[in-house]
């Protein structure tokens, strides 16, 4: 039987109805709308659509949106100056830095620069660490949105077998602590596993964040596991598809005849990263101007 497929597209939407009415009862208590703000160096054109798309859909939320665009030859300095003054500016709940940066940037001191309270990307290592102790902070967005689906789907996730393959710090490491801070039984897997098929077909949960097109075969899925396939990878162009198909990290095909549950590329996790981003700014909005946010409000 076919597993069920899991819809980030009409989850996000969900999620970004909640965020907009929480923004509009926020901008009746605070006087001013929620604010995120999002720095652009360069002309990347999947950067730009990603950057324009954030914006679009902050707006429709009913927030703010700052747009900085810098030219690629910004000097560092003047980048860190910028999110300096963004940490400062009363109007600005979150910050996002848009990744790749020019190979003059120091990625990891601009996220450094960054204002804890107002990361809502959650790659500031001091949310990596909030996380890993189980403090109140950020999480990075699509590790997040992947356990909304999660639970959406299984409720109660404690005591399960989790399987996350890749350890990268956005996805696959906060993944695993998400994971086991919901008390699943967490293994992080990687292209040096031993027997990596053995061990994904032990887990009730899949999550594949590796980056390498449809690794993950059939054979490797314990029947009725679910699965979350985080890869985003093009395939090479052909005459049917001259762009070149989307795929995941999980071989649809055959995955789909073994899981319980799946999500599609695209369609499935995709959606979720940037409602995840608007969700973290009204977290951060309420935070940042001292209003309580009721527990499980979003």
């Amino acid at each position: 039987m076919a597993a069920e497929i899991i819809d980030g597209k009409a989850f996000a939407e969900g999620l970004r109805e909640r965020v907009g009415k929480l923004a509009a009862s926020f901008e009746k208590e605070a006087g001013r709308k929620a604010g995120l703000a999002v720095v652009l160096v360069g002309e990347d054109p999947a950067s730009q659509i990603y950057v324009r798309n954030k914006g679009k859909q902050t707006v429709a939320c009913g927030m703010a949106s700052f747009e900085h665009v810098l030219p690629v030859d910004t000097p560092e300095a003047d980048l860190l100056a910028l999110v300096e003054k963004l940490n400062t500016d009363p109007a600005v709940d979150g910050i996002l830095v848009q990744l790749p940066l020019p190979d003059h940037m120091d990625e990891q001191k601009v996220i450094a620069t960054i204002n804890p309270d107002k990361d809502v990307d959650g790659f500031h290592v001091i949310s990596a660490g909030r996380l890993a102790v189980g403090q109140k902070g950020f999480v990075a967005c699509t590790p997040l949105g992947c356990l909304m689906l999660l639970k959406d789907r299984l409720g109660e996730l404690s005591g399960l077998d989790a399987v996350v393959i890749g350890r990268s710090n956005i996805v696959g490491k906060p993944m695993a602590q998400l994971l086991l801070k919901e008390s699943c039984t967490v293994t992080i897997a990687h292209s040096r596993t031993r027997n990596l098929p053995e061990v994904v077909r032990r887990a009730d949960i899949v999550v594949a964040a590796v980056g390498r097109p449809e690794m993950v075969k059939g054979d490797w899925v314990k029947p009725g596991a679910t699965v979350i396939d985080v890869g985003m990878n093009r395939l090479p162009p052909t005459e049917e598809k001259p762009k070149g198909k989307l795929v995941g990290d999980v071989d649809f095909a055959e995955v789909s005849q073994v899981a319980g549950a799946i999500t599609p590329v695209p369609g499935g996790v995709g959606p979720m990263t940037i409602a995840v981003l608007l969700r973290n700014t009204i977290v951060a909005a309420h935070r940042n101007a001292g209003i309580e946010l009721a527990e499980g409000a979003i």
